[in-house]
């Protein structure tokens, strides 16, 4: 009998072993991965800024790579990028917060339960979708009061709004739902309102966990590709007007990625500088993300 018992408790921990074993490969295998493709976007990089100085990549005004007197400025790209990242974000902060609200705050459990996985469809679609929607639908229907371009930023950005909502109302209702009970109690007991309870101290105790939410989204937007590829353009416009068409730095990646750019040219290699100049700005969002959300834990 105790052999047996002995049997069972070696196979056990050798299965034990074998899981840890797995999973340790497993984070291993993700650190080789991430290391390699950072040193391949390094060194493609760097074959750029041999032959384009770094300070005409960072401070020029023109992006044509691909035209007979090429210039390699690219703030045209990086304008766009962060235009369309900051209406789609103005558009996705104060609804993803007050879905957070009345959710944690209001609603049911049942209502909750559907609205969540409502959130949960809304961030599962094809953003293809989202930008043959914008494209064909919300262009046309916004040319009839205000002119805008066929392709253009706001069209694009509203749906890129939509698409990171669910990110905002997720992550936010979770940071509210995280707040003591004895905290709204209190309130509650001093003759507050359950509004005032929300707004002075529900939102201030969990401002940590939104403005993780919202890095993240701006970190989500900021790498989206199909969208402004379909709905955006290919107009890589230094400007900060939403109704023309602007390209943003994924945007452009896709286009050059696809076309018939010839390997090893410069042109070739424009697309790692561009595409190391988006990793560093996501890492440090998904950084700074990570550092608030510690902050909020402590």
């Amino acid at each position: 009998m105790m052999a047996r018992l002995l049997d069972r408790k070696k196979i056990a921990s050798l299965k034990e072993r074998a899981i840890v074993s797995i999973l340790a490969a497993s984070s291993f295998l993700s650190i080789i991965v991430t290391v390699a493709l950072t040193l391949i976007l390094f060194t493609e990089a760097i074959i750029f800024f041999e032959k384009v100085s770094l300070k005409e990549f960072l401070t020029g005004t023109k992006w044509a790579p691909l035209f007979y007197d090429p210039s390699f400025g690219v703030l045209p790209l990086v304008a766009g990028t962060f235009l369309t990242t900051m209406i789609a974000i103005v558009i996705a902060l104060p609804l993803g917060l007050i879905i957070a609200i009345y959710l944690s705050e209001y609603s049911n459990k049942k209502f909750r339960h559907y609205v969540k996985i409502f959130l949960e469809f809304l961030y599962s679609i094809p953003t293809i979708v989202y930008g043959y929607l914008a494209l064909v639908v919300f262009t046309p229907f916004l040319k009839k009061y205000i002119p805008v371009e066929i392709f253009n930023a706001f069209s694009a950005s509203v749906m890129m709004g939509v698409m990171i909502l669910p990110i905002i109302a997720s992550l936010s209702e979770e940071a509210f739902s995280s707040v003591p009970k004895d905290l709204r109690e209190a309130s509650l007991a001093l003759g507050a309102t359950r509004l005032d309870t929300v707004l002075k101290v529900v939102l201030p105790y969990s401002v940590s966990g939104v403005l993780a939410s919202v890095i993240l989204a701006v970190s989500r937007a900021i790498g989206e590709t199909m969208i402004v590829a379909v709905a955006a353009g290919s107009t890589p416009n230094f400007t900060l007007n939403p109704f023309v068409s602007v390209q943003t730095m994924t945007a452009y990646i896709a286009q050059v990625s696809m076309g018939d750019t010839p390997f090893g040219s410069i042109e070739y290699a424009s697309i790692y500088a561009v595409g190391f100049l988006l990793f560093v700005i996501t890492f440090t969002l998904n950084y700074l993300s990570r550092v608030v959300f510690r902050w909020q834990k402590k």
